[in-house]
């Protein structure tokens, strides 16, 4: 076992899976707008914080994440773990005084940007190669340490002037990043792999009211890891084979979750993130850079940026300078890349799976489109009236408790009679208006509705964006 650096061959293998690895390391690093002022911002590092344990016992955060997944492992096959979290470091601004001393400031002026005091966050990795063989009985553990450190950085003026300073400190971080397996019992050779990271800290708050942030500092910040397996491959914990959904089942993912990351049609590359994804997660390839804002979707981003006022644009950079490449993304981004940000057609799929509820974007056959970071509908409808000339959701109706419902019926939505998510929940008792009464490929039908007291049903109208529900899940009122 060692904890040596990748060699290149496993570095080329995670190329693609670090993608996606990267906007979990910085999801909600900085929110548009982009400045430390914005209330949004104030409350730092949502994803992932691993904090010391002696802070994670009277607070919700928790100080470690624990993966399991199954792996069939070739013979002599070797395991390479990547783990990697922020550091934050505290920056503290000053300006330079006459007598050559420097005094903290809230904010230091310059001419093409504000610089104010802000919690950085600094890449940090941990990395382990072992052979499965040696994961069997206790497995391995890697204790890490990344010291305290302090670095200053001298500010200058458009002449070139010492005007200030920037000093960046970062808390002294330990932790552990233990690895073992076992085999289990099944028709084929499969093992469970457990891979645990844990904050080990032993630093305690100096009273009972020390807030988070004392706790940042010495934590483990968008922590989460890569695992690839040089000969084998692991199973998804999402669609198992159905001989091993039993052995999935019985997998323990605290805080955590595994998925499939490399390139569709390979198994040897495992992320487990904080933030729950797919098999096989990809950035779309219109995206022109990351915007580091918590589920973004570049094109409103971009556009919302761009029109950020001077003065607004300068506090930004100042901010970070990941936030400073935003703006100078937004700024100088060419009207062709704008356009390709406003939707691609990834694929036509029909879903036949019955049971659409309240919240889904859209009834089963519905064609899968995205943007770069969202859905979106194309120009025209997906039901083709020339077609198919035995349905038509603005006329036909279905009748719900003995009463004929269609386009312009008044419903009382009653979802929660099978799956259900909160937004279903916040709708029960609601009343809405059908809009359209929708046929499946199965023979289910579906009520698009538009909820009534919703300032935004014109704009869900014009754009054809409803909410769905099966006639179970409403009970007719009086026609509209």
């Amino acid at each position: 076992m060692t904890t040596a650096v990748f060699t290149p061959e496993t570095e080329s293998r995670l190329t693609t899976a670090r993608q996606v690895a990267d906007a979990v390391l910085f999801e909600g690093y900085v929110l548009y707008p982009y400045r430390a002022s914005a209330a949004k911002n104030r409350l730092r590092w949502q994803f992932g914080v691993l904090v010391p344990p002696a802070w994670g016992a009277t607070c919700e955060e928790h100080e470690f994440q624990h993966t399991e997944c199954l792996l069939e492992p070739k013979a002599g096959a070797t395991l390479s773990v990547q783990l990697r979290f922020l550091h934050a470091q505290r920056r503290t601004v000053q300006k330079a005084c006459p007598d050559g001393t420097f005094e903290t400031v809230p904010e230091l002026h310059l001419d093409d940007r504000v610089l104010v005091p802000w919690d950085e966050g600094a890449e940090e990795r941990v990395e382990v190669v072992t052979t499965v063989a040696e994961l069997a009985g206790d497995g391995v553990t890697v204790p890490f340490t990344r010291p305290a450190r302090e670095e200053t950085e001298p500010v200058l003026d458009a002449a070139g002037r010492q005007v200030g300073r920037l000093i960046r400190r970062c808390e002294e971080i330990t932790g552990a990043v233990r690895l073992s397996a076992r085999e289990l019992d099944g028709p084929y050779r499969v093992m469970r792999l457990t891979a645990v990271v844990e904050n080990t800290s032993t630093w305690k708050p100096e009273s009972e009211t020390a807030d988070r942030d004392a706790a940042l500092p010495r934590s483990l910040v968008a922590s989460h890891l890569l695992l690839c397996l040089s000969a084998g491959s692991f199973l998804s914990m999402t669609d198992p084979p159905e001989w091993a959904t039993g052995a999935v089942a019985s997998c323990r993912n605290l805080h955590t979750w595994p998925v499939l990351a490399a390139e569709p049609g390979r198994a040897d590359l495992m992320l487990s993130s904080p933030i729950i994804l797919e098999d096989h997660p990809a950035i779309a390839p219109e995206s022109p850079g990351a915007l580091y804002d918590a589920t973004e979707i570049d094109e409103i981003l971009a556009l919302r940026t761009a029109a950020l006022t001077d003065q607004e644009k300068r506090e930004a950079r100042g901010t970070d300078e990941k936030a400073a490449a935003v703006i100078d993304l937004a700024e100088s981004m060419p009207a062709e890349v704008l356009e390709r940000l406003h939707g691609a057609v990834r694929a036509l799929r029909e879903i036949t799976e019955p049971g659409a509820t309240g919240s889904r974007p859209g009834p089963p056959e519905v064609p899968e489109l995205s943007d770069a970071h969202g859905v979106v509908r194309p120009d025209t409808p997906w039901w083709d009236p020339a077609g198919d000339d035995s349905v038509d959701p603005e006329r036909d109706q279905v009748m719900v408790d003995g009463r004929p419902v269609g386009a312009g019926s008044r419903v009382l939505l009653r979802p929660g009679l099978r799956r259900t998510d909160a937004q279903d929940l916040f709708l029960h008792g609601r009343s809405a208006q059908v809009e359209a009464v929708l046929h499946d490929v199965d023979g289910g039908v579906h009520l698009a509705v538009t909820v009534e007291g919703d300032p935004g049903a014109d704009i869900r109208r014009e754009q054809g964006r409803f909410l769905y529900f099966q006639p179970d899940e409403v009970a007719p009122l009086e026609d509209a």
